[in-house]
This record gives C-alpha cells, structure tokens and sequence, in this order.
C-alpha cells in the first residue's frame, strides 16, 4: 500500500469517525469472511458500519475527534463499529452477534465522546428502541391528563352517590 493509499484510508476513516457518535472497538480475531459479511448486512440495516484497517492508520484517523480516548485500545486484530443515527440499534445487533460468535470480543466504546465499558455497551443494547421509548413516554404523558380528570371528578361523583343513597333511604321510609 503506498502513501497515496494510506492518506485516503485515514481522512476517509476520520469523516467517519468524525459523524460517528456510537463508536465501538472489537477484536475480531477468528471470524470467518462470511460471518463478518453477515455482521456488515445487520449494520447496514441500522445506519452502522464496521470497518478493519491497520492500527497505526486508525491511530491517526481519530486523532482530534470525539473518539480519540478509544486509541489506546486499538492493537491485535482491531475491526470498529460505527453508528451514526441511533445508538441502541448496531449496539442491539453488536450484542447479539457477539452473543452468537464467542471469537469476537468487544474492548470499549465510545458514546457522544464518553468512553464506556464493553458492560455498559451491553446494557445499552438492552434498551428499548428510540421509538419505543418516545411511545413509553407519550402514554405517560397520556396518563397525567386522564389520571387528573378521574380525581377531579371523584368528588362530584361521591357528593352524587351521597345525595342518591339519601333519596334512596327517603323512598323507602
């Protein structure tokens, strides 16, 4: 590979490290071409990529980008897993292959520029959806409005229970 080359691969990785706010370093050591062709068709579907290149490029393709705490994690067989909209979706997909695959091995991560643990990534693919979220959240905010009118008009309504047993119990004298 000629200077050329390398100079391409490192600005090209840095846009993407650059756009990236979910960053994942794996060790991807054992995995056959086919089962990381199967990982690459997961991310795609989540608006994630994987990418494999020498550590000394991606050393100088993060420098001076929200994922520069990751370089220290960059040796042995070093694949990254980039997410660009939201993070729960490739973290879900990472999770589960990796479940699948015990050869890959997650090292760290990298969230809106904070460093996580491979635990804490795990635990954000146990979210619910973005989606899913915004739907949990509008049918609490639903409740509320529903839960107020049931008190406020608990106290008519007793006052008119209290009022029907006293004609009741006048009908019945």
């Amino acid at each position: 590979m000629n200077r050329d080359d390398k100079t391409a691969i490192v600005s090209e990785l840095n846009d993407s490290f650059n756009r990236a706010n979910f960053t994942v370093v794996t060790d991807y050591c054992g995995l056959t071409v086919s089962e990381l062709q199967e990982l690459r068709i997961q991310l795609r579907d989540c608006n994630s990529e994987i990418r494999i290149a020498k550590n000394t490029l991606l050393k100088r393709a993060v420098a001076d980008t929200a994922c520069e705490m990751l370089v220290d994690d960059f040796t042995g067989t070093t694949a990254i897993v980039m997410g660009y909209d939201d993070p729960v979706a490739p973290a879900k997909a990472l999770a589960k292959f990796v479940a699948d695959h015990e050869k890959m091995q997650i090292r760290s991560a990298a969230l809106d520029g904070e460093k996580i643990s491979s635990e804490d990534m795990i635990a954000l693919s146990k979210l619910p959806s973005k989606e899913v979220m915004l739907g949990q959240f509008l049918s609490v905010l639903n409740c509320v409005p529903t839960g107020l009118v049931q008190v406020l008009s608990g106290v008519p309504r007793t006052f008119l229970y209290g009022l029907q047993a006293i004609k009741d119990q006048k009908e019945q004298a």
